[in-house]
């Protein structure tokens, strides 16, 4: 992973965390509070994560099987999430060296048209298919994913932080 200047080593990333974080959010999108137009996609949310920080583990055959999983469980067109889903890692991996040379604040910015690709990739396929516009509160989807950016940066960073103050035990 290419990181900015001043910025502090981390660990490698444990596959089996990459692949828990990811079914917890897949869960998260599938409890049972009912689907609204404006709620945030968590599970879009840490896959572009892990399409950025690890894009030879998560990529886009693993979008594409999560989003197929979402498709079913919403019961919508099948390959609909499937499709943005695929669409928003293919694009997130190819501006992943870029994405993080940039502070967390200002990936935020960085993502946002990607979030916003992808609804725009659902509601289209939605629409084609005969469904019903959700209405304007459907543009707020992908602001709250941007905003949710640096709370799953931080915290999907943090089993690979080192020890700020290393000890003979600790070399590095």
């Amino acid at each position: 992973m290419i990181m900015r200047p001043g910025q502090p080593l981390l660990l490698p990333a444990n596959p089996l965390f990459i692949w828990f974080s990811l079914i917890v959010a897949m869960t998260a999108m599938m409890l049972p509070v009912g689907r609204l137009a404006w709620m945030p996609d968590i599970l879009a949310v840490v896959l572009v994560f892990w399409s950025v920080h690890q894009p030879l583990r998560i990529g886009v055959i693993a979008a594409f099987v999560f989003g197929l999983a979402v498709d079913v469980h919403q019961a919508s067109l099948l390959g609909q999430h499937a499709l943005a889903y695929t669409t928003l890692s293919y694009f997130a991996i190819t501006m992943h060296r870029r994405l993080l040379w940039f502070t967390v604040p200002s990936q935020t910015i960085q993502v946002l048209p990607l979030f916003v690709a992808a609804h725009a990739i659902e509601l289209a396929i939605r629409m084609l298919a005969g469904g019903a516009f959700p209405g304007p509160t459907v543009l707020l989807a992908p602001v709250l994913e941007a905003a949710l950016w640096p709370v799953v940066s931080i915290l999907l960073l943090l089993p690979q932080r080192r020890a700020h103050d290393p000890d003979e035990n600790r070399p590095l």
